[in-house]
């Protein structure tokens, strides 16, 4: 994307959104082998969450950030993802989680920030949680101020790395004692995978 005014592609992006997403079908592509061989489904004790995808112009580019969760006794400790969390009795509705919960974990003015749609809802079986991916710009790079209670770093990602194709790979996977075969994307020598993975695979399809 580089040469693409970020205005261009902010709105590029905002009027993709508006139309069918792609959904499952850029899911599978990143999903290990086990998310659909165990066929877990959402019940009656899963909980809502969101996380925020948020572009914003650096250097002649366009970058997001993902974080490094810190190691905690916790299904997600160690992973790359998107700043996120569960959905409080506060919010009105998933997009203030999103919202709120990256200005918690890595200090964004979210009132800067402008919300362009949605990606596809996405169940998380290890957490039991049903995700909701909110996609927004910020018109500057933002200062990030990292909760180290939930992050061990913030890593910024330019766009063009992620559409480079030679960044996904496909290996096996330890989840707590357990190997499992697992697409992954692999920058700045982190591996990301699961659930983040399968959402940064239905938003490139979008921006594609």
């Amino acid at each position: 994307m580089i040469g693409t005014s970020f205005h261009t592609f902010s709105e590029h992006l905002r009027q993709r959104l508006q139309k069918p997403l792609p959904g499952e079908d850029a899911h599978k592509k990143m999903a290990s082998t086990a998310r659909y061989r165990l066929g877990i489904k959402p019940n009656e004790r899963t909980r809502r969450s969101a996380v925020l995808i948020c572009f914003y112009p650096y250097q002649n580019s366009i970058y997001l950030p993902l974080i490094l969760r810190p190691q905690y006794d916790g299904v997600h400790a160690g992973q790359m993802a998107f700043p996120g969390g569960r959905m409080e009795r506060i919010d009105e509705n998933l997009t203030r989680t999103a919202l709120r919960e990256a200005q918690e974990e890595v200090g964004i003015r979210v009132s800067d920030v402008k919300v362009l749609g949605l990606l596809t809802e996405l169940y998380i079986p290890p957490s039991n949680f049903y995700v909701q991916p909110v996609v927004g710009v910020l018109p500057y790079r933002p200062d990030f101020y990292p909760d180290p209670r939930e992050v061990e770093a913030v890593v910024e990602v330019d766009l063009d790395t992620l559409l480079d194709e030679t960044i996904v790979g496909d290996s096996q996977i330890d989840v707590r004692g357990v190997t499992v075969d697992a697409p992954f994307y692999q920058i700045q020598g982190y591996r990301i995978w699961g659930a983040t993975a399968m959402m940064i695979s239905e938003l490139l399809m979008v921006i594609d």
